[in-house]
């Protein structure tokens, strides 16, 4: 960007030699720094500070709007069984444990798994109530049961943790 050879740079970056003025110019612009910041020691790295606030507010607007398009394609399904005098009211059960693995997949990527193990906890429910509302007509309740170990295995699967060396 600045016109000047890999030496050059090279000698800049191992402080063997200096650019001129207009050209620190042009490098705190490229950069978004001042001059006295390209000047100035820093043998401490630090991350830049994350001046981009907006990220955390996209991520829960397209986190609502793929759970939303889940229950919307649930409607959609409803309608068109309403329309052709079925009944088809489990598909906003069966909406449900999608919409909580489009979440825990979205919360995996951008809060990077905070609060997981709820979203999983529901989801694991979410799961037997659906199998238990599918299979209600032969009165299965003893599926219900198995909600407790299953919530035990995922309560003790977040209880693993590596061991310090």
């Amino acid at each position: 960007m600045l016109n000047y050879s890999d030496k050059s740079v090279s000698k800049w970056e191992r402080a063997e030699a200096v650019p001129d003025a207009y050209v620190l110019k042009k490098m705190s612009e490229i950069f978004g720094v001042s001059v006295d910041y390209l000047l100035s020691s820093h043998d401490e790295w630090k991350p830049p500070e994350e001046t981009n606030t907006e990220r955390g507010y996209q991520s829960k607007v397209i986190t609502a709007i793929a759970i939303a398009g889940t229950w919307t394609i649930a409607l959609f399904i409803f309608i068109i069984g309403w329309i052709l005098e079925k009944t088809w009211w489990l598909v906003f059960v069966y909406a449900l444990p999608v919409s909580l693995i489009t979440l825990l997949v979205l919360n995996s990527v951008w809060e990077k798994g905070k609060n997981n193990r709820h979203i999983i906890y529901s989801l694991v429910a979410s799961v037997f109530l659906a199998v238990y509302l599918s299979f209600i007509s032969f009165n299965p309740w003893q599926i219900l049961l198995l909600i407790i170990p299953a919530e035990l295995i995922v309560f003790l699967a977040f209880r693993i943790k590596k061991p310090h060396k």
